[in-house]
């Protein structure tokens, strides 16, 4: 019998019901957490680690659509020119991405 056969299994006359259930607790908590929480988690990191990887000179686009030249670093704000004169202060936790040469996010 394979796991997904226990999954849909019906105990018998005085067959182990709580141990059916029971693996099918575990199994919903494994899927759960391998489709939703760990991959959530990844992404949390990898922007954290992007994060803490902006300095003066990157070019980055917020998570309002905006885009500039970052000019001045702080631990959590960064200046950034958007303009030939605009300089904007922004939040470093509302950085979307660090582009690349060609415009484009950066893929780490």
């Amino acid at each position: 019998m394979t796991p997904i056969d226990l999954l849909w299994a019906v105990p018998r006359e005085g067959g182990s019901a709580g141990a059916i259930f029971v693996f099918q607790m575990v199994l919903i908590v494994a899927i759960f957490y391998f489709l939703l929480l760990r991959p959530q988690a990844k992404e949390k990191q990898r922007h954290a680690e992007m994060l803490a990887a902006v300095k003066k000179g990157d070019e980055i686009v917020t998570n309002g659509g905006i885009i500039g030249k970052v000019v001045h670093v702080e631990e959590g704000r960064l200046t950034v020119r958007t303009g030939e004169n605009t300089r904007i202060t922004v939040d470093r936790t509302r950085i979307a991405g660090v582009l690349n040469v060609k415009g484009e996010v950066q893929a780490e």
